[in-house]
Order: C-alpha cells, then structure tokens, then sequence
C-alpha cells in the first residue's frame, strides 16, 4: 500500500507513544489532546522535529496543547519486558503503511489510533504487538484479532 520505512511516520507514531508514556494516557487521547491539526503537523514536519531530543519536542506540544496526565500506565502494568516507544511507533507506523495508501497516511494516523486495535497494541501484557505486520494489518482489516 504506502511506501515502507516513512521515517516521518515513524517519528510520529513514536513521538505520540512517547507523550501518552509521559503523560499516562491512552494513545487515542493523545490524539485527541492534540487534535487532527496537531497530529497531521507533527507529520509534514517530522523531518524538523526529529533534530531536537524527542523529550524536548514532547515537553513543547504537552505545554502547547495543555495535555492532561492521566492514570494510563500501561509500562508500569507491564508484567515483561516493555518494548520501547521507538518499538511501538514502527507497529504503529508499519500497520498504516500496511492499510493506507501514501495520499491517505494522515488519514490513517487519526483512524489506527482511534480504533480497537489502538488499545490491544497498547496491552504490553499480550504477544499481540510484536507479531508479524502482515498479520496486525490483518486483523486491523477484518476488525479483530484473528
């Protein structure tokens, strides 16, 4: 579908794992804090962002978009070993590669994270983010896990 290894897809799918980390909240609310607009800037200019510490440009848009912390802690729930937020943006990136045609990634972006899937790939407790990508994309398409 889209082009493989968009670096500045993964930058925002990891930048977004990062500040729900940070700030304790489902991925889809850190979505949502930020908005479409957020969401779809962070991708045109991911190329910039990516120059300065990720903890910078995380600290700029929490303060920015005033986004909350919540009770959402997903790496302290984690009964193994927790998968990075780099990790988890390239399941993330990789599945709207999988899905989305290029001219539809920021499409994409808004509908993966405001899906079912969101919060199975955000169980660090399950072997579900880690399998293969073809068979997340599949799910994500049939709407379950398989």
């Amino acid at each position: 579908m889209a082009e493989k290894n968009n670096s500045d897809l993964f930058y925002t799918c990891s930048l977004l794992e990062f500040i729900g980390r940070k700030q304790k909240l489902p991925r889809v609310s850190v979505a949502d804090a930020l908005g479409k607009e957020a969401v779809d800037r962070i991708y045109d200019y991911a190329d910039v962002f990516h120059c300065e510490p990720i903890e910078k440009v995380a600290a700029e848009f929490i303060e920015e978009y005033n986004i909350p912390a919540g009770e959402f802690d997903n790496v302290a729930d984690c009964r193994y070993l927790v998968p990075d937020y780099w990790t988890i943006g390239e399941v993330y990136e990789r599945l709207i590669e999988d899905c989305f045609s290029n001219n539809m990634i920021k499409t994409g972006i808004w509908e993966i994270y405001h899906s079912w899937i969101d919060s199975h790939l955000s169980d660090y407790n399950t072997d579900f983010y880690y399998q293969p990508r073809d068979y997340i994309a599949a799910c994500y398409k049939e709407g379950m896990i398989l």
